[in-house]
């Protein structure tokens, strides 16, 4: 009986310690430093300025025409939003949410964004592209499907789940800096519920093209 109890609680033990790490993770290098804890006073993040930028005026994409560039508001917050051809006259979508203030996390904003389209989500899973995981699924609307790609981008990496940009950012607190954050959602249009393996190809390409401007354009100098 005492083996079973154990057994039963090693995953919650497991848990505990993993939330603890990273508790630690994050607040020591503030505290060896400075004396003071990290997790009261974190670092700013250094590219808020070129965050700004972006959620005004966009980005350039290479290979990329960009037809018509909006802000939507969603929520309490404003997406910019491209609408983008290529030379082949494939249609494209993007969505971009920059990091806002030193404080801000990521959290919700897939549900979010879905929410706000009336979209219906399924066949979702993830993949690796290059340094970063984005999570591909299909979504559609009485109206519309479309192929997307989806991830928090930071300077030398993303993943659609919030939960590695927080690993990420406990990180380079040990070097008195922060991973700044951009939700990315990246959208083909396609034909009423077709299947999204044949648009791969298309996407990663656009997907790779945008985390690299973006890492030029916007995240580098978080460095």
């Amino acid at each position: 009986m005492l083996v079973s109890f154990a057994k039963s609680n090693v995953p919650k033990v497991v848990l505990l310690l993993i939330l603890l790490g990273l508790i630690c993770f994050g607040a020591l290098p503030g505290y060896l430093s400075g004396g003071e804890w990290r997790w009261k006073a974190p670092p700013q993040v250094a590219v808020l300025n070129q965050m700004k930028a972006l959620k005004k005026d966009g980005i350039e994409i290479s290979g990329w025409q960009t037809i018509e560039k909006n802000v939507m508001q969603i929520g309490d917050r404003k997406w910019m939003v491209e609408a983008l051809k290529d030379s082949k006259q494939t249609q494209a979508t993007v969505f971009f949410l920059p990091q806002a203030r030193s404080i801000d996390q990521p959290q919700v904003e897939w549900v979010d964004l879905d929410g706000a389209q009336g979209l219906k989500t399924d066949s979702h899973r993830q993949i690796q592209i290059g340094s970063i995981t984005v999570e591909f699924l299909r979504a559609w609307t009485p109206r519309q499907t479309y192929a997307v790609m989806r991830w928090y981008a930071w300077e030398d990496g993303g993943h659609p789940a919030p939960f590695w940009w927080f690993v990420r950012d406990r990180a380079l607190q040990w070097q008195n800096r922060r991973a700044a954050w951009i939700a990315v959602n990246v959208s083909l249009a396609i034909e009423p519920l077709d299947e999204i393996a044949p648009h791969r190809n298309t996407l990663e390409s656009l997907v790779q093209t945008v985390q690299s401007a973006l890492t030029t354009q916007v995240l580098r100098s978080n460095s």
